[in-house]
């Protein structure tokens, strides 16, 4: 086929790639699941990139979420107490890397405001021999019940520039916070930050003969073809869907499942999602049988 012939072609494929956009946006709306074979369409085109794909079918997504689709559980808050000095909870602090903390007061069901980590900096300047209490700090909590729209909250997110909300049930209990970040990811996939490494983003690292460091979000097929299993990529499309299946639940650091013939152990995890396992091959198997 000449240039001119395949410029010509493409040109033809784009026109009608734009054709179908131009039509669905026209006249009577369509419904989303046409819109999402159009954007697969483009993609297989290649007129737009995976990553693209994902991110337009991301924002589709959002749009039939509700709070509670994606909010932090109450469980799994971690929360500053109001009537406690803040020395004693600098450790706490420290330890979970995050920049917002509810405050309460005698249970999560009374969150008395937000405190940002950044307002304490001034602090080390100061460098005070006695800290000031929390109450100085507080910011005002914004609450929202589960049933708010995602794509909702992610717009008075952006107007009111505020970036977390507390939860509430219909009885008016708290049931977890959610942050603009959650709804990003939502969108865009997990943001990785400063704090990640070279070893966490390899996705399959051996440790010893018969242990293994493993991405949650190795695809599945990957983890098969590597482990010699035969785990079901119909129920789930990586390791850390099989493992949350499994447990029923979001699992802690340091729980373990077995399912046979690997023994799984969560070695790292968030408020959301599991991020890293370590895998333990039984004894009797040889290492040297998987790289075959």
């Amino acid at each position: 086929m000449s240039d001119e012939n395949s410029q010509s072609s493409q040109g033809s494929s784009s026109k009608t790639w734009l054709g179908r956009i131009t039509q669905m946006l026209q006249g009577e709306p369509q419904n989303k699941e046409e819109l999402v074979e159009v954007i697969a369409d483009a993609q297989e085109r290649a007129l737009i990139d995976p990553e693209t794909k994902d991110m337009m079918e991301g924002v589709l997504s959002v749009s039939e979420l509700k709070v509670r689709d994606i909010m932090i559980p109450r469980s799994q808050m971690v929360t500053l107490d109001i009537d406690q000095d803040l020395e004693s909870q600098l450790p706490a602090m420290v330890e979970s890397s995050h920049s917002r903390f509810p405050v309460i007061c005698e249970d999560k069901d009374h969150v008395e405001g937000i405190l940002l980590a950044k307002d304490l900096l001034p602090l080390i300047v100061q460098r005070d021999s006695e800290l000031p209490t929390i109450r100085e700090y507080l910011r005002p909590a914004v609450v929202v019940p589960e049933s708010k729209r995602v794509d909702a909250l992610l717009n008075e997110f952006r107007q009111k520039r505020y970036h977390m909300a507390i939860v509430i049930d219909e009885y008016g209990g708290v049931s977890g916070l959610v942050t603009i970040e959650d709804i990003l990811e939502t969108i865009v996939g997990e943001i990785e930050d400063e704090h990640d490494n070279e070893d966490e983003q390899q996705a399959i690292r051996q440790l010893s003969k018969h242990v293994f460091n493993v991405q949650a979000l190795t695809p599945l097929d990957e983890f098969n073809d590597f482990f010699k299993t035969e785990y079901d990529t119909q129920e789930a499309d990586t390791i850390g869907g099989i493992i949350l299946h499994a447990f029923g639940h979001m699992p802690s650091r340091g729980e373990t499942i077995d399912i046979a013939p690997l023994q799984f152990k969560v070695t790292n995890s968030d408020n959301r999602r599991i991020l890293q396992l370590q895998v333990t091959m039984p004894k009797a198997e040889h290492v040297e049988d998987v790289f075959e």
